[in-house]
């Protein structure tokens, strides 16, 4: 573990190799699951704020279940998190015609029509926040599912903390994430991995 101001960082994050290959998973991630994907508190009323502008990118599953859900729930744990279509994929996900998952939130978000990417947790995936009093945990979060990922981040050398740079900075901010990258230049420089 690796302790950057209030956070405690699993080193799996600066060990393991991940790329995300939608390719072959499809995104399942945004399928697959028994909740939707969790929300921060301060993502609620941007999804109300946001919704209309969003719902003509989504599909009339996901605006039906968003309808009559809500756009966000709380789920089995008491932690919010975006609707489901039928307890399957989340009401937010969109497929392209090869059948991969795309965010409805983040198409919206590519066409200027937002300035919200999409949840910080979909953006962070497969890294998970868990907030305590003391600090918060960043751990990598492996599910079988993600193997052609992983797969495909040791093919191209790249471990999880260096896929996830643009979303580890918009959580974190610039100078966490060179903090990052200077424990991961010391950790190895002493061989503790």
């Amino acid at each position: 573990m690796i302790q950057i101001d209030n956070t405690i960082i699993s080193t799996d994050l600066l060990k393991k190799e991940f790329v995300c290959n939608l390719q072959k998973c499809k995104g399942i991630c945004c399928v697959e699951g028994d909740s939707g994907a969790p929300l921060d508190e301060d993502e609620l009323p941007v999804l109300e704020e946001i919704f209309d502008k969003v719902k003509p990118f989504l599909r009339q599953e996901g605006i039906k279940a968003i309808e009559e859900q809500g756009k966000y729930v709380k789920d089995s744990d008491g932690d919010w998190v975006t609707p489901l279509v039928n307890d399957a994929e989340c009401a937010y996900v969109i497929f392209d015609e090869k059948g991969i998952t795309k965010c409805g939130i983040e198409k919206a978000w590519e066409a200027g029509e937002i300035d919200f990417q999409k949840p910080i947790s979909c953006h962070l995936y497969p890294v998970r926040i868990q907030e305590f009093k003391a600090f918060t945990a960043v751990n990598y979060h492996r599910w079988e599912i993600c193997n052609p990922a992983c797969d495909f981040g040791k093919e191209l050398g790249v471990t999880v903390a260096e896929f996830l740079k643009e979303p580890l900075i918009r959580k974190f901010g610039e100078n966490w994430y060179e903090q990052l990258m200077a424990a991961k230049k010391e950790v190895k420089k002493f061989k503790l991995f």
